[in-house]
């Protein structure tokens, strides 16, 4: 059945579909100038992935300077730079003390609340949503338009619900359903075949900020999957002269291969790179406080009748798990030879294989090209349609990036909405 929901008959209605950051973000900036907005979610409450994300500490959004900031959406950077812009860190930040949620800056400069945790936030945000008259529908999935209405501009929305067939009409939609990464969350790219079936450009979705298959050895497998690998750099060729460009962190070793956040902050040009050739290379610097002189020179001091291992670890400070890596990666000949396995030290090739499924990964890359919407984030060929969030095509490390350009497109397309409706 058709059926208007309750507000005011005078205001238009604008349906939020996808109750995320993004979504609830664009229904606040909707509501804060008198519009009426229902919003709907397949889930059973509302934020589940955002709860998820903020469990081992909600990193909200990052101190750094606003261009190196920027920089980190790589390709898309043109596109979101002037989003971001209108809803920076900073603001991002004022707008949470505006929830009553203190925030803080830690010492690698992400952003957090001062409890760690999400659901507080959530919670506030939904009490201020719910109190300015934002309708949230839970258990409804979006499957699609019904048949045009009477109105050129309203939209006709079907949904499936636990009491049947739901069909909504508004006088707006924002998307903001998410990309393909935590499906049993709701992002599962359902979406796609809709907008693809009108003509909209939507590039595939694949995994982003994820990990990849190393196709250890039995005996590393069971020696140090579940270890992380601290203190280490990768390196990737950068530039036509393939020179190295290392970057600092850390990483887990896992039953299949490697995951964590110095992988995920390199996940985009590796994966790239295996979806270009099947297989890639990346190097570790296993040693990274040390210059490759100073390797050679501690690794060619006599070690008496000590064995290998113990040399490595008395002058280097190598055991555990990063001697498992040079053990893993090295011949046995290479190992013996001081000179290359000083080498290796420094840049140990480590061959990936695959990289890890998109409902793996922490978020997608892919979705709803910026080419098919104009600069209010609305589909051109599809008038009164918004896109918002990571339906859109970026991406980005963790870090608080993600979650930036989350609330800062679905700011961006509520305020893309309240132009539409003001041409009306």
């Amino acid at each position: 059945m058709s059926e208007p929901l309750n507000a005011p008959l005078s205001a238009p209605l604008v349906a939020v579909i996808g109750a995320g950051p993004a979504g609830l973000m664009a229904a606040e900036v909707l509501s804060n100038q008198g519009v009426r907005v229902a919003v709907f979610d397949a889930m059973p409450s509302a934020g589940r992935k955002f709860l998820l994300a903020g469990i081992g500490g909600m990193n909200i959004t990052h101190s750094e300077p606003l261009d190196a900031f920027l920089g980190r959406y790589r390709a898309r950077r043109e596109q979101l730079a002037p989003i971001i812009d209108r809803l920076n860190p900073d603001a991002l930040r004022a707008w949470i003390h505006g929830l009553g949620i203190d925030t803080f800056v830690g010492s690698s400069g992400r952003v957090f609340p001062t409890e760690m945790k999400a659901a507080p936030l959530l919670r506030a945000w939904l009490h201020r949503l719910r109190q300015a008259g934002v309708q949230l529908h839970m258990r409804h999935r979006w499957v699609g338009w019904g048949a045009p209405s009477a109105s050129d501009h309203a939209q006709t929305l079907r949904f499936d619900t636990p009491d049947g067939e739901r069909v909504v009409q508004a006088d707006a939609v924002v998307f903001a359903m998410g990309g393909g990464s935590w499906p049993r969350l709701g992002s599962d790219g359902a979406w796609v075949p809709h907008l693809e079936a009108r003509g909209v450009q939507v590039l595939p979705l694949k995994p982003a900020n994820c990990g990849f298959d190393a196709d250890w050895s039995p005996y590393f497998r069971e020696r140090f999957a579940g270890q992380p690998v601290k203190s280490v750099g990768i390196g990737l060729p950068s530039g036509d002269d393939g020179a190295l460009q290392f970057r600092q962190g850390e990483f887990m070793v896992t039953q299949t291969g490697v995951e964590g956040s110095l992988v995920y902050a390199l996940s985009a040009p590796i994966r790239d790179a295996l979806a270009a050739a099947g297989e890639t290379t990346i190097w570790l610097d296993l040693a990274p406080g040390w210059s490759a002189q100073r390797v050679r020179d501690e690794l060619m001091r006599p070690r008496g009748a000590r064995s290998m291992s113990s040399h490595l670890q008395s002058k280097l400070n190598i055991t555990g798990v990063k001697l498992g890596l040079l053990r893993e990666c090295l011949s046995k000949a290479a190992f013996a030879d001081l000179a290359q396995l000083a080498a290796a030290i420094k840049a140990l090739p480590l061959r990936l294989t695959r990289t890890r499924p998109i409902d793996e990964a922490i978020s997608s890359a892919g979705g709803v090209a910026f080419e098919a919407l104009d600069a209010n984030l609305m589909i051109a060929r599809l008038p009164g349609v918004f896109c918002a969030g990571e339906m859109l095509d970026w991406e980005a490390p963790t870090g608080g990036y993600l979650l930036t350009a989350c609330f800062a497109t679905g700011a961006a397309a509520g305020q893309g909405v309240l132009d539409y409706l003001a041409t009306r």
